[in-house]
Protein backbone atom coordinates (compact mmCIF):
# COMPACT_ATOMS: atom_id res chain seq x y z
CA UNK A 1 0.00 0.00 0.00
CA UNK A 2 1.61 3.26 -1.10
CA UNK A 3 1.29 6.36 1.02
CA UNK A 4 0.09 9.52 -0.70
CA UNK A 5 2.43 12.47 -0.10
CA UNK A 6 0.53 15.47 1.25
CA UNK A 7 1.05 18.91 -0.33
CA UNK A 8 2.60 20.41 2.82
CA UNK A 9 5.05 17.48 2.96
CA UNK A 10 6.14 18.08 -0.65
CA UNK A 11 6.73 21.78 0.06
CA UNK A 12 8.67 20.95 3.22
CA UNK A 13 10.78 18.41 1.31
CA UNK A 14 11.70 21.00 -1.33
CA UNK A 15 12.61 23.61 1.29
CA UNK A 16 14.67 21.05 3.22
CA UNK A 17 16.49 20.10 0.03
CA UNK A 18 17.69 23.65 -0.56
CA UNK A 19 18.16 24.67 3.08
CA UNK A 20 21.92 24.06 3.23
CA UNK A 21 23.97 27.26 2.78
CA UNK A 22 26.23 25.40 0.34
CA UNK A 23 23.23 24.33 -1.74
CA UNK A 24 21.94 27.90 -1.82
CA UNK A 25 25.39 28.99 -3.05
CA UNK A 26 25.30 26.29 -5.73
CA UNK A 27 21.82 27.28 -6.89
CA UNK A 28 22.88 30.92 -7.15
CA UNK A 29 26.08 29.96 -8.97
CA UNK A 30 24.16 27.88 -11.49
CA UNK A 31 21.51 30.57 -11.93
CA UNK A 32 19.64 30.26 -15.21
CA UNK A 33 22.65 28.82 -17.05
CA UNK A 34 24.84 25.83 -16.42
CA UNK A 35 28.18 25.32 -14.71
CA UNK A 36 30.69 22.53 -14.24
CA UNK A 37 32.04 21.19 -10.96
CA UNK A 38 35.44 22.79 -11.56
CA UNK A 39 33.71 26.17 -11.92
CA UNK A 40 31.76 25.67 -8.69
CA UNK A 41 34.93 24.62 -6.88
CA UNK A 42 36.81 27.70 -8.05
CA UNK A 43 33.87 30.04 -7.58
CA UNK A 44 32.79 28.89 -4.13
CA UNK A 45 36.17 27.97 -2.68
CA UNK A 46 34.83 24.65 -1.44
CA UNK A 47 36.36 21.19 -1.81
CA UNK A 48 35.30 19.24 -4.90
CA UNK A 49 34.18 16.27 -2.78
CA UNK A 50 31.92 18.48 -0.65
CA UNK A 51 30.42 20.14 -3.73
CA UNK A 52 29.79 16.72 -5.27
CA UNK A 53 27.90 15.63 -2.13
CA UNK A 54 25.69 18.70 -2.35
CA UNK A 55 25.14 18.20 -6.08
CA UNK A 56 24.15 14.58 -5.44
CA UNK A 57 21.47 15.70 -2.99
CA UNK A 58 20.14 18.28 -5.44
CA UNK A 59 20.13 15.68 -8.25
CA UNK A 60 18.30 13.09 -6.13
CA UNK A 61 15.61 15.67 -5.40
CA UNK A 62 15.42 16.52 -9.12
CA UNK A 63 16.32 20.15 -8.49
CA UNK A 64 19.29 20.00 -10.87
CA UNK A 65 20.22 17.88 -13.87
CA UNK A 66 23.57 17.14 -15.43
CA UNK A 67 25.09 16.50 -18.82
CA UNK A 68 28.56 15.27 -19.77
CA UNK A 69 30.66 16.94 -22.45
CA UNK A 70 33.99 15.15 -22.72
CA UNK A 71 35.68 15.26 -19.35
CA UNK A 72 33.36 17.97 -17.99
CA UNK A 73 29.98 17.53 -16.31
CA UNK A 74 27.67 20.53 -16.47
CA UNK A 75 24.80 21.20 -14.09
CA UNK A 76 21.63 23.22 -14.61
CA UNK A 77 18.42 23.82 -12.71
CA UNK A 78 15.56 21.54 -13.73
CA UNK A 79 13.11 24.28 -12.78
CA UNK A 80 14.66 27.77 -12.63
CA UNK A 81 11.67 28.92 -10.53
CA UNK A 82 13.55 27.50 -7.53
CA UNK A 83 15.60 30.72 -7.73
CA UNK A 84 12.39 32.64 -7.00
CA UNK A 85 12.31 30.93 -3.61
CA UNK A 86 15.90 31.99 -2.91
CA UNK A 87 15.24 35.55 -4.06
CA UNK A 88 12.04 35.75 -1.97
CA UNK A 89 14.02 34.57 1.06
CA UNK A 90 16.65 37.23 0.38
CA UNK A 91 13.96 39.92 0.30
CA UNK A 92 12.38 38.60 3.50
CA UNK A 93 15.75 38.78 5.26
CA UNK A 94 16.56 42.26 3.97
CA UNK A 95 19.21 41.15 1.47
CA UNK A 96 19.16 43.07 -1.81
CA UNK A 97 19.14 41.35 -5.18
CA UNK A 98 22.38 43.15 -5.99
CA UNK A 99 24.06 41.44 -3.04
CA UNK A 100 23.48 38.12 -4.82
CA UNK A 101 25.22 39.14 -8.05
CA UNK A 102 28.90 40.00 -8.48
CA UNK A 103 31.50 39.57 -11.18
CA UNK A 104 32.79 36.05 -11.59
CA UNK A 105 36.54 35.91 -11.14
CA UNK A 106 36.88 32.15 -10.88
CA UNK A 107 39.90 30.34 -12.26
CA UNK A 108 37.90 27.69 -14.09
CA UNK A 109 39.33 27.02 -17.52
CA UNK A 110 36.69 24.71 -19.00
CA UNK A 111 35.31 25.79 -22.38
CA UNK A 112 31.84 26.65 -21.07
CA UNK A 113 32.97 28.66 -18.04
CA UNK A 114 35.54 30.71 -19.91
CA UNK A 115 32.70 32.21 -22.00
CA UNK A 116 30.72 33.55 -19.04
CA UNK A 117 31.22 37.10 -17.80
CA UNK A 118 29.28 37.13 -14.54
CA UNK A 119 27.42 34.79 -12.26
CA UNK A 120 25.43 34.71 -9.04
CA UNK A 121 27.74 34.37 -6.08
CA UNK A 122 27.14 33.33 -2.50
CA UNK A 123 26.49 35.53 0.46
CA UNK A 124 29.45 35.02 2.75
CA UNK A 125 31.39 31.84 3.29
CA UNK A 126 30.07 28.38 3.94
CA UNK A 127 31.84 26.19 6.41
CA UNK A 128 31.79 22.45 6.01
CA UNK A 129 31.20 20.35 9.07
Amino acid sequence: MSKQIKPHEKISDLLSSISSPARVQILLAIGTGEVCVCHLESLLGLRQAYISQQLMTLRKKKIISSRRDGKYIYYRLVEPKVLDIVHAASQMTGISEEALIIQDHSNCECPNCSQEESSFLPLGNVTTS
